[in-house]
């Protein structure tokens, strides 16, 4: 009966840490799930025209902004890693705009536009020297300040970051500019 008792105490003293790590998922998980109900907030007031000045644009950098700093993670769409398509393909979901998830398939979305007519929340697509010589890079443009153009996305060895479009690495791989919104 001792044994059997002693069995039981020890069984409900480990489901006791089970549950506790549990609970701190639900904590994390929670807060995404604020940040969404913000966001689909945000989107109700875009849709029924009391909102700021704020584009749909805008929400969608906004949103994208809030991973910067972010490692860089193939394949990765969530704050625990993200590459530079996941970036764009999860920051326009948010939005309900649907995007391959793959940057050479997002490349044939939405329409080509020249560089000097890209606007913010327009997609900028690069060549950065693979094999294939094929797009392999997009970013998503968060501003516009005189001929600068400032772009969101995920290298491999900043994480998300913001870059400038008129450093040399960036404009010697630039290849097309294109707008989905």
């Amino acid at each position: 009966m001792k044994k059997i008792l002693l069995i039981l105490l020890l069984i409900i003293s480990f489901s006791g840490c089970k549950s506790s790590k549990r609970t701190k998922k639900r904590t994390t998980s929670s807060t995404e799930i604020v940040t969404k109900k913000n966001i689909k907030k945000n989107r109700k007031a875009v849709s029924s025209g009391t909102s700021s000045n704020k584009s749909k644009a805008d929400y969608i950098i906004d949103y994208a902004k809030q991973f910067e700093g972010i490692r860089y993670k193939w394949g990765g769409t969530t704050k625990s890693g993200m590459d530079c398509s996941g970036l764009v393909f999860e920051s326009f979901k948010s939005y309900h705009i649907l995007l391959p998830r793959i940057s050479r398939d997002m490349a044939k979305k939405g329409t080509k536009i020249q560089l000097k007519k890209a606007l913010k929340g327009d997609l900028l697509f690069f060549k950065t020297g693979n094999r294939r010589n094929s797009i392999n890079h997009v970013g998503l443009i968060v501003d516009i300040i005189d001929d600068d153009i400032n772009f969101i996305h995920a290298t491999t060895g900043k994480g998300v970051i913001i870059s400038v479009l008129n450093e040399t690495y960036w404009l010697k791989a630039f290849h097309e500019a294109r707008r989905i919104l």
